[in-house]
């Protein structure tokens, strides 16, 4: 899964790899442990247009009466994305993607300990990992809300975690964002082992509350 994440650079910045337009509403500065619920920052097209654009995250099917009216949904699992009720439209109309710095995991440690690890990419790009995203409406109240797409784990991420984000390269975009046509089943795959480098970090990032570029230092 992917439970959180880090943004290390202005939204400017992180629009510029996707030639994407930064709305005047996206948080201003880095945050080095985005958790669920937080609003992030996903790029759309539509009309020729990549739009870099604030979402909750947390997807909301449309029959949720209240933002907390059933299970939160932060992630969707590739092999079932296209026939869950709660998914399935967004599969085939909205999909997004969601720029990261890097991403943190879990492993479990002696008498149960929580290891956190952050993974980035090898190059030092940013990540982007392939999303879904949805506008939810009640009782006058509205959120833009999205989920991250994971899949089975590379053999590298498997040391730590059975599953990982679907994280697509810059020729693989369009196809996503609905820009190239049909196919974009087809990239929902674990990432080539090299891309990704793996770091242990301190237990500081298993506080939601904690946060700063120490989180991501290794040790």
């Amino acid at each position: 899964m992917c439970g959180r994440f880090a943004i290390t650079m202005p939204a400017e910045a992180m629009a510029e790899p996707f030639e994407a337009v930064p709305g005047n509403d996206l948080s201003g500065g880095p945050d080095f442990n985005i958790c669920p619920t937080d609003m992030v920052a996903a790029v759309t097209s539509a009309g020729g247009l990549r739009r870099l654009r604030p979402m909750r995250w947390g997807f909301l099917p449309h029959w949720y009466k209240t933002p907390t009216d059933g299970p939160l949904l932060i992630n969707a699992r590739a092999d079932t994305l296209a026939h869950k009720p709660a998914f399935a439209a967004a599969a085939r109309q909205r999909r997004c993607l969601i720029p990261a710095s890097g991403f943190y995991e879990w492993q479990t440690g002696p008498q149960g300990a929580r290891l956190p690890w952050y993974i980035s990419r090898s190059d030092g790009a940013p990540l982007a990992f392939a999303a879904i995203w949805q506008d939810w409406e009640r009782d006058g109240h509205s959120l833009t809300t999205c989920a991250i797409v994971t899949t089975g784990a590379n053999a590298r991420m498997a040391e730590i975690h059975t599953r990982m984000p679907v994280i697509l390269e810059p020729a693989d975009w369009p196809l996503w964002l609905g820009e190239a046509g049909h196919g974009a089943a087809l990239l929902m795959r674990p990432a080539d082992e090299g891309g990704v480098q793996l770091h242990r970090v301190g237990t500081a990032v298993n506080s939601t509350r904690a946060d700063g570029p120490e989180l991501i230092e290794p040790i």
